[in-house]
């Protein structure tokens, strides 16, 4: 396609997606007030339904990483994830029951949200299953990282999702709120991914890890991407426009990914022992996919209460290890 033509029809897509956002922020109520923000704030931004399990420890590694604020739109929870969050005073609360398949997954609110607020501050979006890793942790938090970005004009990072599992089926792992979501699930893949350039956004695209090794063999186009930009210096103008997969412009999916910018990863905590009832309700409701029907086979083999470990596996080891395996990396923050 013709490179003018192509930018053309991204332009209009990411103004489409912003008008989207603009409509779908209306279907969000704010339950609690928002605090003062400074002008050098970190927020995070997440949407929710059913996270009671996950959401102290996402909120607490993340604070200690420094975002200074979140904004969590929660979807008709109801296990006390949205009392839980209106405790938290660093939490601006907003409540929805509209269809999360229908706001695009959950992007048009966060969309809409990271308009409103977002613009001019690194906005770190995430689900709630996710902690993210970036070079130097715990010796540097995330004010140290985007100072040096905000250095040499850099507006993103990228990482790479590393799913986390245990030994053993899904429904004899123990976890505690508020734990460490590598104590629970220990384990990962450090190879067999498949990286290709993205026929219409430019991006890497990356694909492997246990669900497809277990559960995508067969169809591999299926499996799940696990390349996201979910760290970036927002402009009102910006969208994400697929999850956070995809962001527009699409300069937003590239800058880290050059040899000299830092890369990061996200420990994906989805097989923790809740995982498998959320999967039910998720084939019965069918809001999680395009093409719902799809997936059943997952669902089916994900509900039977599989066994994803292998012979390979290795032992989370910190971002040193990850580096190590080419999963993520400093380079030239040093």
């Amino acid at each position: 396609m013709n490179s003018y033509l192509q930018k053309y029809r991204l332009r209009v897509k990411r103004r489409y997606l912003l008008a989207r956002a603009l409509r779908r922020r209306r279907q969000l109520v704010q339950v609690t007030g928002e605090p003062t923000r400074a002008a050098n704030d970190i927020l995070g931004f997440v949407c929710v339904r059913n996270e009671l399990e996950r959401l102290p420890y996402f909120l607490n590694h993340h604070r200690a990483m420094g975002v200074d604020q979140f904004y969590i739109v929660d979807n008709g929870s109801d296990d006390g994830t949205a009392e839980y969050a209106t405790k938290q005073p660093d939490v601006t609360l907003f409540s929805t029951t509209q269809s999360y398949r229908d706001a695009r997954f959950g992007m048009d609110w966060l969309n809409g949200l990271l308009m409103r607020y977002g613009a001019g501050h690194w906005c770190l979006t995430l689900d709630a299953d996710e902690a993210l890793v970036i070079p130097h942790q715990g010796a540097r938090d995330l004010h140290d990282l985007t100072a040096w970005l905000d250095e040499r004009g850099a507006l993103s990072l990228q990482t790479i999702m590393v799913e986390l599992y245990a030994k053993g089926p899904i429904s004899h792992v123990s976890y505690t709120p508020g734990q460490r979501f590598e104590e629970a699930l220990p384990y990962y893949d450090a190879a067999g991914y498949r990286r290709e350039t993205h026929p219409v956004y430019g991006n890497t695209s990356i694909r492997g890890g246990p669900r497809e090794r277990v559960f995508f063999q067969e169809r591999p186009d299926l499996s799940p991407h696990l390349q996201k930009t979910p760290l970036i210096k927002w402009h009102w103008r910006y969208a994400y426009a697929s999850s956070t997969h995809i962001a527009l412009p699409t300069r937003l999916n590239s800058q880290s990914m050059q040899s000299k910018m830092p890369t990061g990863a996200l420990l994906h905590a989805k097989f923790l022992p809740d995982a498998l009832a959320k999967t039910r309700a998720a084939a019965i409701r069918k809001e999680h996919f395009t093409n719902p029907t799809d997936y059943d086979a997952y669902y089916g083999a994900l509900a039977n209460d599989p066994d994803l470990w292998h012979e390979d596996a290795k032992t989370y080891a910190g971002w040193e290890a990850l580096e190590s395996e080419g999963l993520m990396g400093r380079g030239d923050w040093r």
